[in-house]
């Protein structure tokens, strides 16, 4: 029997798990991580990444027998960078993914690469992403040294000798993923000297052996292959079994995230989809919402959410799809568009963009429902836009999240988008990280939720509404229209 390991390197912990060919977890553990945050900034100490991941791997790998180990792969959050020595030992903290202080570097960078930028994809780096914050901290570095995202910190420490970074953490520090090198232009005028960065693989490619020094601190066995590993985002999305082109996995939780699988680089003028590259050479296109049921803490503190999903769910029975008349007969039920905070990303970008209440939820099941039916919504409207920049949608669509304990949520999402959903026993990142290093599906299916008619009217004026506030463009408005209404 062969063992896997995949490792999930997030913010607020790290976990192992250990994972046998046909996906039976034999083991998993987690270590907490904790951050430093100052405003715009938000700092990790890399040594705790090492140390944590260690006594995780090793609580998970207990009683797994050494010889069954076959290779273990490592993702991180996207974007969260540092700088070492030569040697590998860190010189800087890690800037995390959400850290905004290189703002300043931002224009530079988008003048210098934006031409590289728009072919693979997307229009413009953001303040967060990893090459303005490698600028920012190249301006006070002595000389040798080298950049070393996240999930590099940690497979140098298993490999105990330099590694390559793989293309899709390297996506934010402006890897080029169509020649799947650095753009040595760029980085020349953007003055980023060539022995800072590391050589780049795809995911899923070997990049070295597990060392006898981290052989004793991780239970992981001495000559175990390392294999390059992706951000936390393709992790989930290889964890639940999104691989096959036209197949998507939709995250909700306190946000929405889409991901899927297409063969063709996917381009979008308004720069909310980026694509990062898949094992196989295919592309990974995706985009992240600002809204969620991460609104549902701040609408109803305090509230039973399993309570609130059971209620909901008897007051649906006998409703169809996007226009359930649930609550008082009302033929237009209430609306929630659920912004976790001002500004949309994702399938629209405005920055002006706030929540609002379509109707007059009464009572806390209704108020309920209605953060729930905007979030289906806001899925909606993110595949119609994907289906106008030509992505297939037409595969399977998986549902993963903390929203997906509702059933409920679940029954009306597949309502909303009028096909039948997916849903996991487990797709975690560190299974997809498993997935990646056994180049093997692992995901197993739990059930499949069948949709209802539905009537599409509420949907559409939803779509309206966002179109008359100035935010979603009205060819997109005009195309989500015409395809509820085929």
């Amino acid at each position: 029997m062969s063992v896997w390991v995949g490792i999930d390197l997030g913010t607020q912990s790290v976990r192992a798990m250990a994972v046998t060919g046909d996906g039976e977890v034999l083991g998993t553990a987690a270590r907490p991580l904790t951050s430093r945050r100052d405003g715009d900034r938000h700092e990790q100490d890399p040594e705790r990444w090492w140390s944590r991941l260690a006594a995780a791997c090793a609580e998970a790998l207990t009683g797994v027998e050494p010889a069954e180990v076959a290779g273990v792969a490592v993702d991180a959050t996207s974007g969260t960078i540092l700088l070492t020595t030569k040697d590998g030992e860190p010189v800087t903290p890690a800037l995390m993914y959400d850290d905004r202080r290189a703002a300043a570097e931002l224009d530079r960078v988008n003048d210098v690469g934006g031409q590289v930028w728009a072919r693979l994809g997307y229009q413009r780096m953001q303040a967060n992403w990893a090459l303005p914050k490698l600028l920012w901290l190249l301006r006070s570095a002595g000389p040798g040294v080298r950049l070393a995202h996240q999930s590099d910190f940690v497979t140098r420490r298993l490999a105990g000798e330099p590694v390559a970074t793989d293309l899709s953490n390297a996506l934010k520090t402006g890897v080029d993923l169509i020649a799947e090198d650095w753009p040595a232009a760029v980085m020349d005028a953007l003055g980023v000297p060539p022995d800072v960065l590391p050589p780049v693989v795809r995911p899923g490619a070997r990049i070295g052996s597990v060392c006898a020094r981290a052989a004793g601190e991780t239970g992981l066995p001495e000559g175990t292959p390392i294999l390059a590993g992706t951000t936390d985002g393709c992790a989930a999305q290889l964890g639940a079994g999104a691989i096959r082109v036209g197949s998507w996995n939709s995250v909700l939780g306190t946000t929405l995230v889409l991901k899927g699988v297409t063969r063709d680089l996917i381009h979008d003028p308004l720069g909310v989809v980026y694509s990062h590259r898949a094992p196989d050479g295919s592309w990974l296109p995706g985009g992240a919402s600002s809204t969620g049921t991460g609104v549902l803490s701040t609408a109803l503190p305090g509230r039973d959410l399993t309570t609130l999903s059971h209620k909901a769910t008897t007051r649906d029975q006998g409703t169809r799809g996007i226009g359930d008349r649930e609550g008082a007969g009302r033929s237009v039920p209430p609306v929630i568009y659920p912004l976790v905070s001002p500004g949309e990303r994702f399938p629209f970008a405005a920055a002006d963009a706030r929540s609002f209440t379509l109707g007059d939820p009464a009572g806390d099941v209704d108020t309920y429902m209605a953060i729930l039916r905007g979030a289906a919504y806001v899925e909606r409207l993110c595949f119609d836009y994907l289906d106008l920049l030509g992505a297939p949608v037409d595969g399977e669509i998986i549902l993963t999240g903390g929203a997906t304990r509702s059933a409920y949520g679940n029954q009306l999402r597949a309502d909303v988008l009028g096909r039948p959903v997916t849903l996991r026993e487990n797709a975690e990142p560190a299974l997809g990280m498993a997935a990646l290093a056994a180049s093997a599906d692992l995901a197993r299916t739990r059930e499949i939720v069948e949709p209802r008619p539905r009537d599409a009217e509420p949907y559409l004026r939803f779509v309206e509404e966002l179109r008359a506030r100035g935010w979603l463009d009205e060819r997109v408005a005009r195309h989500a229209t015409e395809r509820t209404r085929a």
